[in-house]
């Protein structure tokens, strides 16, 4: 398997995104906002037509789509604070409507395909590099911002008292969810990418631990969900967003499972 490149350069763009997805991943959930990643996940559909329609990279576009969807998001936050639903349903509107207006006058080939699915045949060293440079940018600011994250995440109001800049971080915020969700596409694919932003973080909140060490599990069970999912896409011949998919789900289901286990062996122990 190993001695493919497209295998290796799949196995490399997947390190990235299993560390990536659960780190952007815990903030969206902890601040209910998971349904934001689901919102730009779609969004970058539009960004990848633009691209394959300009003859530009599409991790490129769809980075620069989503960040723009990202920050009309945040934009609206202002005028719809009541309805907060309502501005991701108007953002999913204009982004798949562009993309299917693309689509239907024919101006792109079948190759979009892959980005909504996900492949591990296509990735290539100038998208490999492109991931890379995106990740490390992200890792990066995620770790110089990672303290007034945490704060606005747990308290917004409190962070705007204590004279962090929360309009700002949110702003850059949904720039580093773009980055995530843009380097992401062409494994995991568009539909089924908020899987990897959402499950591996509920996964590890199940384990009831501190905030650094629920980040570190979902990172853990992301490295797992993906790793597996892969492996399991190249042998069975299918599309890896799926088996990715699939693979998160499985690990959340079997974590309850020995988590309701481990609960009953020691009310037993207790009664005994």
């Amino acid at each position: 398997m190993l001695q493919y490149n497209f295998m290796q350069n799949a196995l490399m763009v997947s390190v990235l995104i299993s560390i990536l997805c659960p780190f952007i991943g815990v903030f969206l959930v902890l601040r209910r906002h998971s349904m934001m990643g689901d919102t730009l996940a779609h969004s970058s559909f539009a960004g990848v037509a633009l691209g394959i329609m300009l003859n530009f990279n599409p991790i490129i576009s769809s980075f620069i789509f989503t960040s723009i969807c990202g920050f009309l998001i945040e934009l609206m936050r202002n005028y719809y604070k009541k309805y907060a639903e309502l501005i991701l349903v108007i953002t999913l509107t204009l982004s798949v409507g562009i993309a299917i207006t693309i689509i239907s006058a024919g101006n792109i080939d079948a190759s979009i395909n892959t980005y909504l699915f996900g492949s591990i045949l296509t990735v290539s060293k100038q998208e490999l590099m492109t991931v890379f440079i995106l990740s490390i940018i992200t890792v990066i600011t995620l770790i110089g911002l990672y303290d007034k994250l945490v704060y606005i995440t747990f308290d917004e109001e409190g962070a705007k008292i204590a004279g962090i800049k929360v309009t700002l971080i949110n702003y850059i915020f949904a720039l580093l969810v773009g980055a995530t969700i843009s380097v992401s596409i062409r494994i995991i694919g568009i539909l089924v990418l908020s899987s990897m932003l959402a499950v591996p973080v509920a996964t590890a909140l199940q384990l009831k631990k501190s905030f650094k060490l629920t980040l570190t599990f979902s990172i853990v069970f992301g490295f797992i969900d993906v790793l597996v999912g892969l492996i399991s896409s190249y042998y069975i011949n299918s599309a890896p967003g799926g088996t990715i998919a699939l693979t998160s789900v499985f690990m959340l289901v079997l974590v309850i499972v020995f988590k309701k286990l481990f609960m009953l062996s020691k009310k037993r122990d207790c009664i005994c």
